[in-house]
């Protein structure tokens, strides 16, 4: 699912007329040069836009009420070249809704240790406006992120174009639509939550719609559709089985995809959710269907849980198809031989493939659930590496991010007679930790399972979201992880008040 716009970031300088006219002309020569190279050597995502260099409030505030206005502009870049009296900052930074980053950086990598005088001393002052500036946004409580280093060099890069694909996140999150094909499942707790604080906090729109208006959608769709899309699976994938009947349900789901894209295409929907208690006029639950539709970049997952879905969807976009993948996830079973303990990762059908190792299979097995056919679905293994799982959770007042990195690695058995895609990892800082410490943080049986962004990038979206982060890692102790939620137990309820 590509997105809908041509995002751009503004990059604006900030200076002063005390310098005169022959230095802020350097000093915009120079922010032009800055913009130039990291289009051109950055590596990054989305074109970074000259602006405006800014010497008055009245500029500084026309720029960020610009900013604002413009559905392109997914965020602004801060540079302070030289001194920039910071009050001068305030109006505009007040009404600023855009996601804010302030590089800290200078032109210049090397002091010209021969040569330095006064005259460079005033026009190289990114040290000295760097914290002026700082001190300002920490005074406004002003959400942003700050990235030191030299502006040419690869790691400032890297954070930098991450930042940018979480700002594209939250562009559209702000428009992100989620359509709930029946209800959530009876009786869950963690997949419920408030609705109407998810829009007023993230933008989005949450509305359930009738299984069955779904499946006049997928009804409609042709034997010509369902015959081309099967041979597109023949093509892209390892069908194991293609006797008569398994060959008639895996191009009933092909059907499912087709009439359940077209209703997210028209809707304009970015996820979704299913659930297997409401199949109403569908003659099997969604598996492969929903793990292509995954796999084209809409958010999922299962049981109605919305929450998950859009977190799903936005992972995807901070991502930015870095081909590592991100998927909807769910912490299945344990193996906990005290020499090897790890997690067996999975769902009942739908695990995206974008996560995958190596070859792809469908297969048709009975589901055991749900009363309905049997459904195709994909089948892999996934790969090893660096993850992290994240799950976002209504807490009453409040919504809380949690986020455990964790190590995936391969499983030390095959398991031949389990017919669903399958991950496996190690929690840090341990199954026994790990797992404690996310059940005292009340984080869900559902996750997002992401190996394309990192726990930076998420924190940086829930600072710019205004919701609560907890991280579970290597350095997780246990004693002062339990301290840490009753602080910020404290902390959040009365922000919430």
């Amino acid at each position: 699912m590509k997105l809908s716009k041509n995002y751009v970031f503004w990059f604006v300088t900030g200076s002063q007329h005390l310098y005169g006219p022959k230095t802020l002309e350097e000093v915009k020569k120079d922010s032009q040069g800055i913009v130039e190279g990291l289009n051109e050597k950055g590596a990054l995502d989305y074109k970074v836009e000259f602006k405006a260099l800014l010497t008055t409030s009245e500029e500084i505030t026309s720029l960020m009420k610009e900013a604002n206005n413009d559905p392109n502009c997914a965020g602004i870049i801060g540079w302070m070249h030289t001194f920039s009296p910071a009050k001068m900052w305030i109006k505009g930074l007040s009404i600023l809704s855009k996601p804010f980053v302030h590089l800290h950086t200078q032109f210049n990598r090397d002091i010209p240790w021969s040569e330095i005088d006064m005259d460079f001393m005033n026009l190289n002052q990114s040290a000295h406006g760097g914290r002026e500036f700082g001190f300002i946004n920490t005074r406004l409580r002003q959400p942003r992120k700050v990235i030191v280093g030299y502006w040419e060099a690869a790691a400032v890069s890297e954070q930098l174009n991450n930042f940018m694909n979480v700002c594209v996140a939250i562009a559209e999150s702000k428009c992100l639509k989620v359509a709930r094909f029946g209800d959530n499942m009876r009786y869950v707790a963690v997949t419920e939550g408030d609705k109407v604080e998810a829009e007023i906090k993230f933008g989005w729109e949450i509305n359930g719609y009738a299984v069955g208006d779904l499946a006049q959608y997928v009804n409609a769709v042709t034997d010509e559709e369902v015959d081309a899309l099967y041979e597109e699976y023949k093509k892209s994938y390892n069908i194991v089985d293609e006797s008569q009947d398994n060959v008639k349900s895996i191009k009933y789901q092909a059907k499912i995809e087709i009439g359940m894209e077209r209703f997210l295409v028209e809707g304009g929907f970015g996820a979704f959710t299913t659930t297997f208690e409401d199949l109403h006029g569908l003659e099997q639950l969604p598996g492969l269907a929903v793990q292509r539709l995954m796999e084209k970049g809409y958010g999922f997952a299962g049981e109605g849980d919305w929450k998950t879905a859009a977190l799903v969807r936005l992972t995807k976009i901070m991502g930015n198809n870095t081909g590592l993948g991100t998927s909807f996830m769910e912490d299945y079973t344990y193996h906990m031989d005290p020499s090897n303990p790890m997690v067996l990762g999975a769902h009942m059908l739908e695990i995206c493939p974008t996560i995958a190792d190596g070859v792809v299979d469908i297969k048709v097995n009975p589901l055991g659930i749900g009363g309905k056919a049997a459904p195709a679905r994909f089948t892999f293994e996934c790969k090893t590496g660096k993850a992290l799982n994240a799950s976002l959770v209504d807490l009453g007042g409040r919504m809380r991010l949690i986020i455990n990195e964790v190590d995936a690695v391969k499983a030390p058995n095959e398991m031949p007679k389990l017919p669903v895609a399958q991950a496996m990892w190690v929690p840090q800082p341990s199954l026994e930790e790990g797992a404690k410490a996310w059940i005292l943080a009340g984080g869900a049986h559902h996750t997002v399972y992401s190996m394309d962004v990192n726990t930076e990038q998420l924190i940086d979206f829930a600072e710019f979201m205004d919701i609560e982060t907890v991280i579970i890692n290597n350095n997780t102790n246990l004693s002062t992880f339990r301290q840490e939620l009753k602080l910020q137990d404290l902390v959040w309820n009365l922000k919430s008040r």
